[in-house]
């Protein structure tokens, strides 16, 4: 039933019942937020310029139990960089570079590219030591990172469903690898709202040529588009076709909103679409983002110091990829920039950032382009990492780092292909992921893949219960966090999902 005809069949008594509850009820209220038994949380806010009660979407909610995580970063590497050139070291693999695996192994697999009957096994070029008082392994590529290890859980044992790259980022971010679903952030911003009143509560950053699945992976699918992801830019207006165009004076704007705020008030009485409720709010926040928006990209407030942690006016280094930096020059730059704005988002209660790089996609020339784009992302990170711990943020700021799959043992070697065997092929079967902060265990392995990096052997995990892990952090439990569609109450973790208690602190 929609809400349009639950609207009209309410009974005289229906009526009755609901309004002496609600005048009962709000009057409990006061009384109980007087007496400071209701938390800000569980209470609608007070605008105090206006006196106004806020019925936003975005008001701040309670979550299911006390949560760990309040704000989450997390950083989609679009494109599926390799674990066993990255993160999960194979010494086998080395020792078996050149033979085939076993064909049992291979019958029932689906490949991207790779044919079968040729294919033989590909080792690292890559050398791995150990950091932090853990010794926890990663490749020398990325140097920065490594040294925040003791901070950091790496998880080995992650698998997916997907081996192609949309579907794989679709159930990476929603969960489902189908479109119309709500993505993470949707979700968590669905269930607890935000902090943030001038800025929304989800947040989209992107650097590099951009992920295969575009604006599907950070859409709010069938829940109101309040809670969708916003796209920000780090240079110019922060958000496109956000400021007043030139010879509009305020007092014209003010009025002119007025006016769409009352047109679509009484449309919304009408047929008590909820969509038109988010569009009401969707005006109200872009009118206090137009101030907002400009002084959180303003970075001459950061210090110097700060500026040069991050790395937010190095350049690329002299390495043309098409992967990379597809023409772009400036990725390094954009890249550390996003990690310095998410830093200030979530200090400014926005409750869920996406920083997006790509592409990994790395079929061909794997060495030097893994060796581009750890250049582009090992500083910002690591300093990110490091800005939110001297803050104090990182204790309730869940840091995410990974992408839709890994890359295959196997060498690249699709017909014609006259760079054969410098590259890897899509692979869903196993690979790595990192997290930090937001009630994560840090300094911790979890999981493994066998000698060759091709299946999970210890403590599998699925995209889901990563999903679930997440959520439990910000004390939701993913059974409860749902939302009735086409008569199915939905949630992000599908039909599984379970919490991995192994990684929390």
């Amino acid at each position: 039933m929609g809400p349009f005809q639950q609207h009209i069949d309410q009974t005289r008594r229906d009526f009755l019942t609901t309004t002496s509850s609600g005048l009962g009820l709000l009057g409990l209220g006061s009384v109980l937020n007087d007496e400071g038994v209701l938390s800000a949380a569980t209470s609608t806010s007070v605008d105090d310029s206006s006196g106004a009660i806020d019925s936003s979407p975005l008001v701040p909610k309670a979550p299911h139990y006390p949560a760990r995580a309040k704000n989450c970063i997390f950083i989609l590497m679009a494109g599926a960089p390799s674990h066993v050139d990255l993160f999960d070291p194979k010494p086998k693999l080395q020792e078996l570079d050149g033979k085939p695996l076993p064909k049992s192994l291979l019958e029932s697999v689906r490949f991207a590219f790779i044919k079968k009957d040729t294919a033989v096994l590909r080792g690292s070029a890559q050398t791995f030591s150990r950091f932090g008082e853990s010794g926890m392994e990663m490749a020398d590529l990325l140097p920065r990172i490594g040294a925040k290890a003791d901070d950091i859980c790496l998880v080995r044992g992650l698998h997916t469903d997907q081996f192609n790259h949309h579907p794989g980022q679709l159930l990476m971010q929603c969960g489902v690898p189908r479109f119309g679903f709500p993505s993470l952030g949707s979700w968590l911003v669905y269930g607890l709202g935000s902090e943030s009143r001038n800025l929304p509560g989800y947040v989209v950053l992107s650097a590099g040529r951009g992920a295969s699945g575009g604006s599907t992976l950070w859409t709010s699918g069938f829940l109101p588009s309040t809670y969708a992801g916003v796209p920000f830019r780090s240079r110019g207006d922060a958000v496109l076709n956000l400021g007043t165009p030139a010879g509009i004076p305020p007092e014209l704007q003010r009025r002119g909103l007025e006016v769409l705020r009352n047109a679509n008030q009484r449309r919304f009485d009408q047929i008590r679409d909820p969509e038109i409720a988010s569009r009401i709010a969707n005006y109200e926040l872009a009118s206090r983002m137009q101030l907002a928006a400009p002084d959180l990209i303003d970075l001459s407030k950061e210090s110097q110091a700060t500026r040069e942690l991050y790395g937010v006016s190095r350049e690329d280094f002299n390495f043309k990829t098409q992967r990379g930096s597809s023409g772009r020059p400036d990725n390094a730059a954009t890249f550390a920039t996003n990690c310095l704005l998410a830093r200030r988002l979530v200090e400014r209660g926005v409750r869920f950032v996406n920083i997006v790089y790509a592409s990994w996609d790395h079929h061909s020339h794997i060495d030097p382009e893994l060796a581009f784009n750890c250049h582009v992302v090992d500083q910002p990170i690591a300093a990110l990492l490091e800005d939110l711990k001297q803050r104090g943020l990182l204790d309730d700021t869940l840091v995410v780092w990974g992408a839709e799959f890994g890359r295959t043992p196997l060498g690249e070697n699709r017909p014609g292909d006259r760079h054969a065997n410098t590259g890897r092929d899509h692979h869903p079967f196993a690979f790595s992921m990192f997290l930090a902060g937001g009630g994560i265990k840090g300094g911790l392995v979890h999981g493994a893949s066998d000698d060759v990096g091709w299946g999970v052997v210890k403590d599998p995990v699925h995209v889901n219960d990563l999903h679930a892990t997440i959520l439990h952090l910000f004390g939701m439990d993913h059974l409860r966090l749902t939302h009735r569609f086409q008569g199915r109450d939905i949630r992000l973790t599908d039909v599984g999902g379970k919490v991995v208690n192994a990684i929390l602190a």
